[in-house]
């Protein structure tokens, strides 16, 4: 069977197609004279729930990234346990420098990789470069 996640996302998506599917309708029903108006109507009603259901998404994911970046900064779950060779020397020279990463998001990408994530997974969701964790997810499989 075939598991579809229901997210808000999704059913705005939903929603909009239904939305279209109504107006759409709704122009053909209406007499000729009376359709630039109520084109216009709908087309403003549209726009204002397209802005809506922007504004929503951007909330959501800006309040998400900044979850993740608090979870990532916080560094409570890194112990000498989970941070056990971690390649602090080979990092190093990318500490360095005005766009370094933060060494609790190097600890993170590490701790990922000991769990199995794959590079572009960690690079794609921790926004690292790709040397630098293709560095730390060799090291981790090699610790495996």
């Amino acid at each position: 069977m075939l598991h579809i996640p229901r997210t808000g996302e999704g059913a705005t998506m939903v929603g909009m197609i239904a939305l279209t599917a109504l107006e759409l309708a709704a122009v053909d029903t209406v007499p000729a004279p009376d359709r630039p108006l109520v084109s216009g109507v709908l087309l403003g009603a549209g726009a204002a729930i397209f802005l809506l259901a922007a504004t929503v998404l951007h909330r959501h994911r800006t309040a998400a990234r900044r979850a993740r970046q608090q979870l990532i900064d916080s560094g409570d779950w890194f112990t000498a346990r989970t941070l056990e060779g971690f390649p602090m020397e080979a990092i190093r020279p990318h500490l360095l420098g005005p766009d370094a990463p933060s060494l609790n998001r190097l600890y993170t990408a590490w701790v990922l990789a000991t769990h199995g994530h794959s590079a572009a997974w960690i690079q794609r969701n921790l926004d690292l470069p790709s040397g630098l964790v293709r560095l730390l997810v060799d090291a981790a499989t090699t610790r495996r």
